[in-house]
């Protein structure tokens, strides 16, 4: 029997919040059994906001890096592919067979959020904790 851990790739258009915090989330929580990566179709670096909204629970994702969906296609195989923003899924390049499983988990960009600084932090507290709810809950779903 392998011991092999599985690819899942979190993609969104930037690489700079919600694929960075998924990808955090899931090597914290199941990286015994999976390998977690996050791209982006237009990466941009890492947003501040989220490094902080990260680091507030204890992730400290400074290590992290933006990168092109590209780096990944055709080059390492992916169990599963997690769009996390509807622009991502709607203009990726088609993932099948590069991808054995697509699933589509939608949520706000917080990197477009107006307002103070505070204001701005708490959408990505808001958008970080969604994420880490859908991350526990997928991964204990029995179709998972």
């Amino acid at each position: 029997m392998s011991t092999k851990k599985l690819n899942v790739l979190f993609l969104c258009t930037g690489n700079s919040a919600r694929s960075q915090m998924a990808e955090a989330f899931l090597r914290r929580d199941a990286g015994d059994r999976y390998e977690a990566f996050s791209a982006g179709l237009a990466p941009r670096p890492v947003n501040p906001l989220t490094v902080a909204a990260m680091n507030e629970i204890g992730i400290d994702i400074r290590g992290q890096r933006s990168k092109s969906v590209r780096e990944f296609m055709g080059k390492e195989a992916v169990h599963t592919a997690i769009f996390v923003c509807a622009l991502a899924e709607e203009s990726c390049p088609r993932i099948y067979p590069f991808a054995l499983t697509a699933l589509s988990w939608p949520f706000e960009d917080p990197a477009v959020a107006t307002g103070t600084e505070e204001e701005k932090l708490r959408k990505f507290r808001e958008v970080r904790d969604q994420i880490e709810n859908k991350i526990r809950e997928w991964l204990n779903s029995p179709n998972r």
